[in-house]
């Protein structure tokens, strides 16, 4: 990437890692994968991830994007997002004569398999997430009748629970890790038997890339944070990145959103970008920022990252074939690819 010459004093602190997560990339290419394999269109129940760029480059390649599952016609394919789905639309797509894909990543998946869990053996489940969430919608689906949301610490006062030695926290895997242990600790000193999950539920990535804010927090006045604003995990970067000292912090979509204002007085930049953001974008930006003096980029490096996921196993099946005789022997009157 050609960069013009750096004014002198004015900098960039670029974040590593960061952009997509092994989780991502799996729905991404799954999506490419099953368009390439039975061709268009695959329907898609919510945005495959929350980036507006990634849902407008897929849908021109022929996914189409829908809220509910009853808008997808019988015999076709129908993917759920990363963000995973409650049970009840699992049985939603069977009744709608549909074949199904899961792209649900993996470690959200395993957030749902402890809300089942920990509802068999009759614990009461406290979920720390943001009410409407695709995610806590999802993880809540579970089982609904064990868990409550907590949304943050200011929820606490108002929890009540059957059996304060039952009680275990669960969490929406994309939330800032601060905010979410304040909240545990506001649970713990009012349930003491309160139990944490075998593992940590916020995922590797979001940890890994608000650690990177953080380092660059205190020495850039301000942070740019490439993302969408219906992604959790960029914008709690730009909540961590002014905790860490930033003077300003902004979440863009894309480099033309930046306003030159925001460069007054400003001798250091950081820049980042959420877990569902293409590297395209982040080098768009860097771009914008090198033709106004800031070509000197450097890197803060927080961790390394080697995670990756195997594809859904549903691509390795004739998903037409099976929508089609889904629809046939339910007297279906959807035509596959309609």
């Amino acid at each position: 990437m050609g960069r013009m010459t750096a004014s002198p004093g004015r900098r960039v602190l670029l974040a590593a890692p960061r952009g997509y997560c092994a989780g991502v990339d799996r729905a991404v290419i799954a999506v490419e994968k099953a368009l390439e394999q039975y061709g268009a269109p695959i329907y898609v129940r919510h945005e495959i991830v929350h980036n507006k760029y990634v849902v407008q480059t897929l849908e021109k390649k022929g996914a189409v994007f829908v809220e509910r599952t009853d808008e997808v016609p019988p015999g076709n394919i129908v993917m759920f997002s990363a963000h995973g789905v409650a049970p009840v639309v699992h049985d939603e797509a069977r009744q709608g004569r549909l074949a199904t894909i899961d792209a649900t990543c993996p470690l959200v998946t395993k957030v749902h398999k402890e809300a089942v869990r920990y509802a068999n053996d009759d614990y009461d489940i406290l979920l720390i997430g943001h009410e409407g969430h695709e995610e806590v919608i999802g993880t809540s689906g579970e089982a609904p009748d064990h868990i409550q949301l907590v949304d943050g610490p200011e929820d606490v006062a108002k929890v009540e629970v059957r059996d304060p030695s039952k009680v275990v926290w669960l969490s929406q895997t994309t939330l800032s890790v601060d905010e979410t242990m304040e909240t545990v600790d506001a649970l713990t000193a009012k349930f003491p038997g309160l139990v944490s999950p075998p593992s940590d539920d916020i995922c590797y990535a979001t940890q890994n890339r608000q650690l990177a804010v953080k380092q660059m927090g205190a020495e850039a006045e301000l942070v740019i944070v490439v993302g969408s604003r219906n992604s959790s995990n960029s914008k709690r970067l730009v909540e961590v990145a002014k905790l860490a000292g930033a003077r300003e912090a902004y979440l863009v979509d894309f480099a033309g959103e930046i306003d030159e204002a925001w460069l007054e007085g400003v001798r250091t930049v950081g820049v980042t970008s959420g877990a569902s953001v293409p590297e395209v974008l982040v080098e768009q930006v860097l771009e914008w920022l090198a033709e106004r003096g800031y070509a000197d980029v450097e890197i803060v490096k927080a961790a390394e990252e080697s995670i990756t996921f195997s594809l859904p196993k549903e691509l390795r099946r004739d998903l037409r074939e099976e929508a089609a005789a889904l629809a046939a022997e339910r007297g279906g009157t959807g035509t596959p690819g309609a």
